[in-house]
Parts: C-alpha cells; sequence; structure tokens
C-alpha cells in the first residue's frame, strides 16, 4: 500500500521494523496517571517540563486540572508545565491573554511556562525535508526532561492530536514556529494534508531530539472530541467511548497504539474519530514519523488492569460504554 496516503489507515498486518513496548490502563482517574507514569518515569530527571494542552477558556474536555494537581503533588512536585502562545487570535495569543485563561481554567497549582514570552531559539530539525531548524519558545533550554502529557483527540486540521501534535504545534512559538508549520503562498492556514503532517511532525522531532533520551509520553483518551481542545466551548459533542491511558518512550508507538485503539472499536462507536483523521489525512503523521526514524510502529501493548499482560487493541477496548454526554437537571 501507499504509506504515505495520509487517508488511508495501513493495518498491523502491513507494518514492518521493530516493536516498542506501549503500556495500558482503563483507569481514568488521577491513580491510573500515576501508575502508568510509574512504567515511563525513569528518563525524566533534573529539571522537569510537563507539556500540556491547557485549553481555551472553560474547554470541556481537556485532562482535569484536579487530576494534573494531584499527579504532580504525587511523582513531579517540583516540575513546570510548558505552554506557548497561538498563532489564532483568541484566548491565548498573547502571554497576558494566555495567562488569565490560565488563572479562568484553574492551572494555578504549579508553574506554568509560557516558553515564547521573551522570545524563541531555533532547534536543529535532522533530516526533514521541509525544515532544518525549527523555531520554539526561548524557554526550552532550561529545561533537562520533557513529559508529554496529552490529551487525545480529534482535530480539524491534522485529523487527530496526540503526543507528536502536543509537541509539533505546542512547542513551537506562537509566530515564527507556528507560521512555519501552517503558513503557505500568503495563507496563514494555507498548508494541509500530508505536508501538513510532515511539518508537525519535524517540528516534534526537533523537541524530541533536543531532549534525547529524557522524553517520556502519555496520552489520556477521555472526552475525545473530534475537535482540539483549542475550540474551547465551541468543540464538537464528544461521540466517542472514554477508553484508558496509554504511555511509552516511543512517541511514535503510543500515538500508534491511540489510533489502533479507535480503529478496534466498533464500527459505529469509531466513526466519528475515523472520519476524522481519513478525511484530513492524519495518518501521514504516523508513516512519516517513521521514516524520520521517530520510534516504532509496532508495539508490545501491556495491560496493567491484568499484571501487565500482553493484549491486542481489540482487548483493550472491549467493553467500553458508548459515550453520552451529561445534561444538567434544571
Amino acid at each position: 500500500m501507499d504509506h504515505t496516503d495520509g487517508s488511508r489507515y495501513e493495518p498491523v498486518s502491513a507494518r514492518t521494523g521493530a516493536y516498542s513496548t506501549v503500556y495500558f490502563t482503563r483507569d481514568l482517574s488521577p491513580e491510573g496517571l500515576i501508575a502508568i507514569y510509574q512504567k515511563v518515569k525513569a528518563p525524566i530527571t533534573g529539571k522537569v517540563a510537563v507539556k500540556l494542552h491547557t485549553g481555551e477558556p472553560h474547554g470541556p474536555n481537556i485532562i482535569p486540572p484536579a487530576w494534573i494537581k494531584a499527579f504532580l503533588a504525587s511523582q513531579l512536585p517540583d516540575a513546570t508545565i510548558v505552554e506557548t502562545n497561538t498563532f489564532y487570535s483568541g484566548d491565548r495569543y498573547t502571554t497576558a491573554q494566555h495567562r488569565e485563561t490560565l488563572r479562568v481554567n484553574g492551572w494555578d497549582f504549579a508553574p506554568v511556562d509560557i516558553m515564547d514570552e521573551e522570545g524563541t531559539v531555533m532547534l536543529p530539525v535532522r533530516g526533514g525535508k521541509w525544515f532544518d531548524q525549527m523555531s520554539v519558545g526561548s524557554h526550552m533550554p532550561r529545561y533537562d526532561s520533557l513529559l508529554t502529557l496529552t490529551h487525545f483527540k480529534g482535530h480539524t486540521m491534522g485529523g487527530f492530536g496526540g503526543s507528536n501534535k502536543n509537541l509539533g504545534i505546542g512547542c513551537a512559538d506562537g509566530r515564527i514556529g507556528k507560521g512555519m508549520i501552517h503558513s503557505k503562498d500568503g495563507d496563514d492556514w494555507g498548508v494541509v494534508q500530508e505536508e501538513l503532517m510532515e511539518k508537525i511532525s519535524e517540528s516534534t522531532k526537533a523537541t524530541v531530539d533536543f531532549f534525547g533520551e529524557h522524553n517520556a509520553f502519555i496520552n489520556v483518551l477521555r472526552n475525545i472530541s473530534v475537535s482540539c481542545d483549542c475550540e474551547g466551548v465551541a468543540a464538537e459533542p464528544v461521540k466517542t467511548p472514554n477508553i484508558g491511558i496509554l504511555a511509552s518512550l516511543d512517541i511514535l508507538a503510543v500515538d500508534q497504539a491511540s489510533v489502533d485503539l479507535i480503529y478496534a472499536l466498533s464500527p459505529e462507536d469509531g466513526k466519528a474519530m475515523r472520519e476524522r483523521i481519513e478525511t484530513r489525512h492524519g495518518h501521514r503523521q504516523l508513516s512519516y514519523m517513521a521514516e524520520l526514524g521517530m520510534g516504532n510502529r509496532l508495539y508490545h501493548l501491556l495491560d496493567l488492569d491484568h499484571d501487565g499482560q500482553e493484549i491486542q487493541p481489540a482487548e483493550a477496548v472491549k467493553g467500553v460504554v458508548p459515550f453520552k454526554l451529561y445534561t444538567p437537571k434544571k
């Protein structure tokens, strides 16, 4: 099959190469987050940055700040949450707006570093075809380790937002880096489909390479709207069941496993997300990360809820409860 066609899902049988380890728990709670972090925490040392998507004001689908508060207090009490300003005009466009949004959303229990607040720095992109360097927030070199803690969801342009999108867009600074990724021929949003996926992945590679062996990745598959958290309260209603939490030291493996769990859902439960990924050609994120040598598309999925036994994606999603929106009583 054509590995560069981002509209097509590539099944496990079509993949080749080495295997990585991906951990899985169904426990969507601070305790589940802590338990799975224990499996990937070894490289996270020194001054630690935690890359989150802290969300637009009152965004309903972000990882709950209360979970992160409990997690950090237990595991990384001295860590700093890191973010960058947005390329689009909105409530996180300037640092002042961004800090007010952080306050509104309850990110007041740990330091939050808006890494491009004081400018930018260029990091090399090794082996890229679009970039040889990427502009990121100038504060990034202050940190020794990076924990990428991602709310996995859909995305209007990228198809899906996993660890790759969290870093590729989320660490590029708000004016130069994000413009390098998105802008083309005078159109701020002119880059789409395969080209966008490749540029996001090259941006991510700059950050992952910078931290080297001091990376770990966690994807939280909860409140999986087809919309990104950047859409805030305007996000599309959630139609995908909550699944669980995945973690790995391999960014490609954790994103591939997350997508595989979506494709292992029943046709009805997985329909919205599959359509979003395929229509935006989001699968190219995965195949291009493999071309860039960023990790493996094959993995051993270890079930922490059953003593770490190896399971298949279909077993991981067996018995998931179809998502139902909660409507408060008047």
